[in-house]
């Protein structure tokens, strides 16, 4: 048995119950790992209200950093005593658990298990977002909507590192303070202007290449026109809400333009392309090019109180529980 945060049924954080929890021995093709830290990410969120399909009741969480206790039969190149990072395993709010193998990306040594939880899901997004939904290249500009956020720092540092320029936004003036200093070029205080219009002057009314929303409901139309003609909308996420075109000839109205719903469960879906992001996305914190913010810590009892600041939009940077 282990400590876990259970979804007893959908609704707000008050559904989340810290029990005891079977975790079992690890079958064939699994590992069974001792939690260090956990990421708290918006998907946990869906999951919970219902939004995305998981049936009550059930461990939250999908991200989380620990050691390698045991290994199941047919598991090859992984031991006891390895240090491993995963993303995508839905039951992470816990102290030990079960994933399969094949989710699992090494840690590097210079990276620790707080770094490993809090960036694993938000950094390999970014690395599909930048280099493979729309690939960023030297002397393009981008918009990146929550530039403060977790998945936003670190984009926006790594898109910086690849050449463009960047502008993002953010909800305050506190948090345009901290994108600004972790890649962008220009910040837009949503709260207080028109961001679109904001885009268009600083692009000398041309535009941008890309916008990058994670937002979703409160940004997607204005982020329309933000861009160039033939540029591309990529909505990745629904944090205020979900979206929809009920006129796509919207898209030919504002210039011809493309819109994708990427996910990591078919960017990511096959081994090769998860160590592929994973070791990139590392490569990228060891050399510098991106630091990891953590913004907030809370006890894996606490993970209720972590949601509801998550939700409120009162968070900057990554947040982590600790088992």
């Amino acid at each position: 048995m282990t400590k876990a945060v259970v979804v007893t049924a959908h609704g707000g954080p008050e559904v989340l119950e810290l029990k005891d929890w079977p975790t079992g021995e690890p079958g064939p093709g699994q590992l069974l790992i001792k939690q260090h830290a956990i990421g708290v990410n918006f998907v946990d969120v869906y999951q919970r209200t219902g939004l995305y399909p998981a049936k009550p009741p059930f461990v939250a969480g999908n991200e989380g950093a620990g050691e390698v206790l045991a290994v199941g039969e047919g598991v090859t190149g992984i031991k006891s005593g390895d240090r491993i990072v995963y993303q995508g395993v839905p039951g992470a709010y816990a102290e030990a658990r079960l994933i399969p193998a094949a989710k699992a990306v090494p840690l590097p040594a210079g990276v620790s298990f707080e770094q490993g939880a809090a960036v694993m899901l938000k950094g390999t997004t970014a690395y599909y977002l930048l280099h493979r939904t729309f690939a960023v290249k030297p002397g393009q500009t981008i918009l990146f909507h929550a530039a403060a956020g977790g998945t936003g720092l670190i984009a926006c540092q790594w898109a910086k590192a690849l050449g463009a320029t960047v502008i993002g936004t953010a909800g305050s003036d506190a948090k345009a303070t901290l994108a600004l200093a972790n890649g962008c070029d220009h910040v837009i205080n949503y709260r207080t202007g028109d961001f679109a219009a904001r885009v268009r002057e600083l692009t000398n009314g041309q535009g941008v290449d890309v916008v990058y929303d994670g937002n979703g409901e409160d940004t997607f139309e204005a982020s329309l026109d933000c861009l160039k003609p033939l540029g591309m909308m990529v909505s990745f996420g629904n944090a205020s809400g979900p979206v929809a075109i009920p006129d796509l000839g919207v898209l030919a109205r504002k210039g011809s333009l493309f819109v994708t719903r990427p996910t990591g469960g078919h960017y990511l879906s096959r081994r090769e392309e998860l160590l592929a992001a994973g070791g990139a996305l590392f490569k990228a914190i060891e050399s510098g090019a991106i630091e990891v913010h953590i913004g907030q810590r809370f006890a894996l009892k606490d993970a209720a109180d972590a949601l509801r600041a998550l939700e409120g939009r009162k968070t900057v940077g990554s947040t982590v529980l600790i088992p």
